[in-house]
């Protein structure tokens, strides 16, 4: 029920955004939407990708917007990223919104079931995504594991941290440095689909990692406004 109050205000908030920004909005590339983040923006881009992404992602996204000129100019920049992603990556999906981009693994992909240690095609994917993100050095990294409702919530709690952890520590070790990556653990706190079925088990099940500018990449784009 919690899970559902917390959609339903991003909603009502992507609502109001979209009467504020005019209809014109749909017509907007992705980096033109990284300019529009603002107060009113941000709901917009929550709606559009809150199916796809927990509410710490989103966040974290929103979050790190600085909106107008500067975003436009941090939004070309996750253009090119994220295409270079996706090319490399194809165990990932990618979702480029706003200011950031979202790479999201389902578990099945990167773990055993109930295991935190990395499968060996994990490890093929994770470098690709490393060398990317040695390319692009001025970004911020954040990795969220999430789990079903299958079990006690303390176990989930604790799988998803330790997932999340083996991740950080694979990139990490492709060159990323230690001080761009940050982890966050949720558990089953924040499902994107129903955890009755076991298409929707499958779907919470994943890693999501949050790519957002760091303070280098918004100083260079302030300074070339």
């Amino acid at each position: 029920m919690k899970t559902l109050k917390i959609k339903i205000a991003t909603l009502s908030i992507a609502i109001a955004s979209l009467g504020i920004l005019g209809v014109g909005c749909n017509s907007l590339t992705k980096t033109q939407k990284g300019a529009a983040i603002g107060a009113g923006a941000g709901g917009t881009i929550g709606a559009i990708i809150g199916k796809s992404a927990g509410n710490t992602a989103l966040g974290a996204i929103i979050g790190g917007a600085v909106g107008g000129t500067a975003g436009a100019f941090i939004g070309r920049n996750m253009d090119r990223q994220a295409a270079e992603i996706k090319s490399t990556v194809p165990g990932a999906t990618v979702i480029r919104e706003g200011e950031g981009i979202l790479v999201k693994f389902d578990s099945g992909i990167l773990f055993d079931t109930d295991k935190s240690d990395l499968k060996a095609a994990a490890r093929t994917n994770l470098q690709n995504l490393s060398k990317s993100l040695v390319n692009n050095p001025q970004t911020n990294i954040l990795i969220i594991g999430h789990t079903d409702d299958t079990g006690s919530d303390t176990h989930n709690m604790d799988l998803s941290v330790r997932r999340a952890e083996s991740v950080k520590s694979y990139i990490a070790a492709g060159n990323v440095a230690n001080s761009r990556l940050t982890t966050s653990g949720k558990g089953e706190t924040e499902p994107i689909a129903a955890n009755t079925t076991a298409d929707g088990r499958s779907q919470n099940r994943r890693v999501e990692i949050v790519i957002v500018a760091n303070e280098q990449m918004k100083a260079q784009a302030k300074n070339a406004q």
